[in-house]
């Protein structure tokens, strides 16, 4: 009975000094919001500042912005509950909801009012470049790809043009560098390399408004199929009702309020390329799922090194992914 007592008590102890870590992690006393690294952390401090302040006056708590040196770091901080809410491409996304459990409540805008943007190939106006060019792979081209986990910057163009070709970049290109869409922008209007891809909002309009005469050295040699807006996401964790004053932040913000209130925010949003956000979920990446698995079907059966016995079995595999993905998406209510 001593035994079972003195257990008992031990548990309360251990009982009494997670309960306030948990309620920590649910309902914490500052929230911090993880922005991707498009550009150098100092330039989005800046731009991101005056939405941040906002949602802080809205919900009644700080509001800290969160960097890291590459996507995979933002990801990692949500996994490791270092974020409460971050702005994700639809690529990270995918990576945070499998890795950190992410939970996607809103999608953004363009400020353009359109709910999706492209990917776009670019090169020095001078080049004499085309896309055909390009994809000779002959090895004599330095090329500049995005973040592994960057929707536009990796995931599209390499289901869209690589995977399309049916080549890998390390073997068409004599380098081949992965940095954020200022880089790529920036090296090929100065000729670092011979040709980059990114985003064709963000960076490539902020370039086109903050540095024309940069801007007015790019080519664009190849634009994709539309892709869907950014994803907001959150902690699965967070408390119900932090959750619910997070999502009316979002849903009012340059919605709601005064014409000047409503005008402010709507400049605001301006500063970052996005205009006021809509309702979503996790549904919104299915699409991209099915994406990436075509992509690497296309990757296999233009892979040499497989024996065909290998390289039928592999596809097998994919096309069977493929249709579970088509069917949970098929099954999901509509909004």
């Amino acid at each position: 009975m001593k035994l079972f007592a003195r257990l008992a008590a031990s548990a309360a102890v251990m009982i009494g000094l997670a309960t306030p870590a948990l309620a920590e992690r649910e309902n914490p006393d500052e929230l911090f919001f993880g922005i991707l690294s498009t550009e150098s952390s100092s330039a989005q401090r800046e731009k991101w500042g005056p939405l941040l302040a906002a949602m802080e006056a809205s919900i009644g708590r700080p509001v800290k912005p969160f960097f890291a040196s590459d996507y995979a770091g933002v990801i990692e901080a949500m996994r490791f509950d270092k974020v409460d809410v971050v702005w994700y491409g639809n690529k990270s996304a995918m990576v945070a909801v499998d890795r950190a459990g992410a939970e996607i409540f809103a999608q953004t805008t363009e400020s353009t009012g359109d709910q999706g943007y492209w990917s776009v190939m670019i090169t020095h106006k001078d080049s004499g470049l085309t896309y055909e060019d390009v994809m000779k792979c002959d090895k004599t081209l330095n090329f500049g790809i995005g973040d592994p986990n960057s929707t536009s910057g990796f995931l599209v163009p390499s289901t869209f043009v690589f995977a399309k070709e049916g080549v890998n970049p390390k073997d068409c290109f004599k380098t081949v560098r992965n940095a954020n869409h200022e880089t790529n922008l920036i090296s090929a209007a100065t000729k670092q390399v011979d040709a980059a891809v990114a985003s064709s909002t963000g960076m490539y309009s902020r370039l086109k408004n903050a540095k024309p005469e940069l801007f007015a050295e790019l080519k664009e040699i190849w634009r994709s199929p539309l892709i869907a807006s950014d994803p907001m996401a959150w902690r699965p964790e967070l408390d119900k009702k932090l959750k619910a004053d997070i999502l009316s932040f979002f849903m009012s913000y340059g919605r709601l309020g005064t014409d000047e209130e409503v005008a402010e925010a709507r400049e605001t949003l301006a500063l970052i390329d996005m205009g006021p956000f809509v309702p979503s979920s996790n549904a919104q990446l299915w699409p991209f799922y099915e994406m990436d698995q075509i992509r690497q079907r296309m990757s296999i059966e233009a892979d040499t090194t497989y024996s065909d016995e290998e390289r039928t079995a592999k596809i097998l595999e994919i096309n069977t992914r493929i249709e579970e993905i088509r069917a949970a998406a098929a099954a999901r209510p509509r909004k």
